[in-house]
C-alpha cells in the first residue's frame, strides 16, 4: 500500500516570485515597455508595479497569475513555432482575423485577460 502524498499543492504566495520573474523576463525579450507590461498583468497603479518588479509583495492577486500563465504559454509556443524570430512575433503585424492586421501586442495589452486567452489559444492552434 502506497502512502498518502503529504506534498501540498503550491499557493499563490509560491508561485508569485516564481511567476513574476519569468514575466519579467519575458516582457525583456518582447521589450515591453513598462505601460504595457502593466496593462498585461491588469494594474493601474505605477507604485505597485514598481513593487512587484522588486519583488517586494508577499502575494499577487489569483488574476494576475492567470494572466501570466497566458504570457508563459503564448511565449513557449512560439519558441516551438518560431525558434529564431519567437520574440519579434509579437509587435509584426498579423493578418490573422483574431488580430485584424495588429501586432498581437495590441491584443495582448488590451488590459482584458480574455485578450491573452486568445492569443494563446491562436497559438496552441498553430502549433497543431
Amino acid at each position: 500500500m502506497q502512502a498518502a502524498s503529504t506534498a501540498r499543492q503550491p499557493d499563490r504566495k509560491d508561485l508569485t516570485g516564481p511567476a513574476l520573474r519569468t514575466f519579467f523576463r519575458i516582457a525583456d525579450a518582447w521589450g515591453l515597455k513598462e505601460q504595457e507590461q502593466m496593462r498585461i498583468l491588469g494594474l493601474d497603479s505605477r507604485s505597485t508595479f514598481q513593487s512587484w518588479k522588486r519583488g517586494a509583495v508577499a502575494a499577487i492577486p489569483k488574476d494576475a497569475l492567470e494572466r501570466i500563465s497566458y504570457v508563459m504559454g503564448i511565449y513557449k509556443g512560439l519558441q516551438i513555432l518560431l525558434p529564431k524570430t519567437a520574440n519579434d512575433w509579437v509587435r509584426k503585424p498579423n493578418t490573422a482575423s483574431v488580430f485584424g492586421g495588429r501586432p498581437a501586442v495590441d491584443r495582448m495589452t488590451s488590459g482584458n485577460v480574455a485578450d491573452l486567452y486568445v492569443v494563446r489559444q491562436y497559438i496552441d492552434a498553430q502549433r497543431g
